[in-house]
């Protein structure tokens, strides 16, 4: 698989969410309120989320249209 392949995305997006979920597991909103920490790191993950997902090219897109890649 290359860099350009769109599976390469996805699985990069999909480590990230598992990633960002062990994360807040057991935790509740406060604790993200209140660890600069935690939520720098959330927020990253997140971010690297999304430029993933534009990277995802328009044609695979419409194949998977259920998921809401913005």
């Amino acid at each position: 698989m290359s860099r350009h392949d769109p599976l390469v995305c996805v699985r990069q997006m999909l480590d990230h969410a598992r990633e960002a979920t062990a994360m807040v597991r057991g935790r509740v909103r406060a604790d993200l309120d209140s660890d600069r920490m935690l939520n720098l790191s959330v927020m990253r993950l997140l971010e690297v989320m999304g430029e993933a997902a534009t990277r995802i090219p328009d044609d695979y897109r419409l194949n998977y249209a259920q998921v809401p890649w913005r």
